[in-house]
């Protein structure tokens, strides 16, 4: 179940992780709800190994010619 590469995770991890202290220097109170989406995703990225947005983007940009080759072009 886990389709991510370990130095991926860790990046999801530094970068949540990175998030959150902002979040806690610049007070709970005063950050918009709104930030506390993608650094509590990041996380959750970096702990199950499934990153929802990567696999939403990846079948917007998959190449719909990917069975062509180079001989039946």
């Amino acid at each position: 179940m886990d389709k991510m590469d370990p130095a991926m995770k860790a990046f999801f991890l530094f970068v949540g992780l990175f998030m959150w202290v902002g979040i806690w220097l610049t007070g709970f109170a005063v950050v918009h709800w709104l930030l506390y989406l993608p650094a509590t995703f990041f996380l959750i990225s970096a702990v199950t190994g499934i990153c929802p947005g990567m696999i939403f983007f990846q079948e917007i940009f998959r190449d719909k010619d990917s069975t062509r080759t180079k001989d039946n072009l």
